[in-house]
């Protein structure tokens, strides 16, 4: 993260000057405002006319090659921001959007990933994207496609607000949406099209909570029982499949971080490897901590997840590739352990208590991540638990309000923030949390301007238990939005009724793009509209 610019507090006078030049022309359009903020915003009175030749977005290929990942963004922003195809050239004074790239690399994004860029269009329609990376340029991409507006009267593109100079850059680094797909199997199409959505709003992490007591759908090459866990065979997950969906990804910009949540959600597991949980079917949970083969087979199914090695520059490794992954740890009832004859023979054995075998059990798993080249990232309890007894290198995802974010990362964690089952949840099953309550958390609440770097942003979490493919965009969307921006732009852009017009008009803009995303001011976050209306109406109530 990084602390605010001193020029913050102008942003919202200069967006909102941008803005009255657009409004008159944007009646019936969802484009022309800005989601999420700029960190900062400079801009003049001048309409500028844009004509979308078949080579709009052009670089200097004297400093590098463009890949196919540079390329498809091209392709992919060139339909979004121009949505009516090429119109007839009017005396358009902007033909083209020039793209300075330090770096043409297209490895797969990380952590440490620069994001930064600027935007300039001058008065004569001279516009300019510099980025140190592609997945910059991307975002800059994003910001013009949200700046161009169709104007139907004389069918033309425009932008209003010329000159105009963007300088933006993430708060945070890592922003992101988690799925489930244990509660309720999504479709391959239903990820894609979630992963389409997360570039709109600037998010760059997909969190994939794969597997859970429900259901076990990964395949494992190793293990190939493991997916006798599924709900049924027709709800499973090729590793191919998976393959292509974190290659997706990542031609958007989006890192895919998958979750196995061990030893509590995990029954699953006992489907086709009963040897690795408990004796008794009815008590399946947490994994078996005396059995040297639970170790083996989560070692083994980890490996395929990372290649047994750390990912390098164009050398990923692993289904994979980031650098982290989670390993959960939640919610364990160490009851079932006890209730075990031979399980609770071999704690006595050990000299261990129930909570000293959760602990040695979270420890060895974060132990074989770190040694296959991972960080571990675990759920809040296990900090909660063995405080600075955790590997320093563990990321706690906090998500219960009893942990203190302060102590977790004085004492030297990074932490991922987005508590669940409060007032201001970022846990999206939480219906009746209307998103002006997200949008009021900030991940650095009630930590210190100078340890709040410690904290690496945060999640909106979908737990599926009432969301499959049929309902899953319009419960996300567009309160994810709302996290976001708070993830995106400058700590000081608090403000929800300043923000109320801009996420009513990023929500049309996502359904626009084909992403299903509710009313904004629904008392249940996923209803429909009460009835019938223009998107737009909303915005015609400006105030500023």
């Amino acid at each position: 993260s990084r602390n605010p610019r001193p020029f913050c507090s102008s942003i919202m006078k200069a967006m909102k000057a941008l803005l009255a030049l657009t409004l008159g022309a944007i009646a019936t359009v969802t484009h022309g405002q800005v989601w999420p903020l700029p960190d900062s915003v400079s801009s003049g009175y001048t309409n500028i006319t844009v004509y979308p030749s078949t080579a709009f977005f052009v670089y200097d290929p004297r400093y590098g090659e463009a890949g196919s990942v540079l390329k498809e963004a091209f392709t992919r922003y060139h339909d979004l921001a121009f949505p009516h195809g090429t119109m007839e050239d009017k005396g358009a004074s902007m033909k083209y959007l020039n793209i300075a790239l330090e770096s043409f690399d297209e490895s797969h994004p990380q952590l440490e990933t620069d994001e930064s860029y600027s935007l300039s269009i001058d008065e004569y329609g001279n516009g300019l994207i510099s980025a140190q990376t592609v997945y910059g340029v991307m975002r800059g991409l994003e910001t013009f496609s949200q700046l161009v507006v169709f104007d139907y009267d004389t069918r033309t593109y425009q932008i209003a607000g010329a000159p105009l100079k963007i300088e933006d850059s993430p708060r945070f680094a890592h922003r992101g949406l988690m799925i489930d797909t244990a509660r309720h199997f999504l479709p391959l199409a239903a990820i894609r099209s979630i992963i389409d959505s997360l570039p709109y709003a600037k998010l760059n992490v997909l969190h994939w909570h794969m597997v859970d007591t429900q259901s076990f759908p990964f395949e494992s090459t190793t293990y190939p029982k493991l997916w006798e866990g599924a709900y049924s065979k027709q709800e499973r997950y090729l590793q191919s499949d998976i393959s292509s969906i974190v290659d997706y990804a990542r031609y958007r910009g989006v890192r895919v971080i998958v979750e196995f949540d061990v030893p509590g959600h995990a029954a699953s597991w006992c489907v086709g490897y009963p040897e690795v949980c408990p004796s008794d079917p009815e008590c399946a949970q947490p994994l078996n901590v005396a059995n040297n083969a639970t170790f083996d087979l989560i070692e083994s199914v980890l490996g395929e997840c990372t290649g047994k090695q750390a990912s390098a520059t164009d050398a990923p490794s692993g289904l994979f590739p980031d650098d982290m992954i989670h390993l959960g740890g939640d919610e364990v009832d160490t009851s079932c352990w006890t209730a075990d004859e031979d399980i609770s023979a071999w704690l006595a054995e050990q000299g261990m208590t129930e909570d000293e075998a959760y602990a040695y059990f979270v420890g060895k798993a974060s132990d074989i991540a770190v040694s296959q080249g991972r960080r571990p990232i675990q759920w809040s309890e296990v900090y909660d638990h063995f405080g600075t007894n955790l590997n320093k290198g563990t990321i706690v995802h906090v998500w219960k309000d009893v942990t203190n974010v302060t102590e977790v990362v004085a004492n030297g964690y990074n932490t991922l923030v987005n508590v669940g089952y409060v007032d201001k949840s970022w846990y999206l099953d939480n219906l009746d949390v209307a998103w002006a309550a997200v949008y009021s958390k900030d991940p650095c609440e009630g930590v210190p301007d100078e340890l709040c770097p410690m904290v690496l942003g945060g999640h909106g979490e979908m737990w599926g238990e009432t969301v499959d493919a049929s309902d899953l965009e319009q419960t996300v969307w567009p309160r994810m939005a709302a996290i976001a921006e708070r993830l995106w732009s400058p700590k000081d852009t608090t403000d929800a009724d300043a923000a109320l017009p801009r996420i009513e008009a990023f929500r049309c803009l996502l359904n626009s793009r084909g992403i299903a995303a509710a009313p904004v001011n629904n008392a249940d976050a996923r209803e429909g509209p009460p009835s019938p209306a223009s998107c737009f109406e909303q915005r015609r109530a400006l105030r500023f």
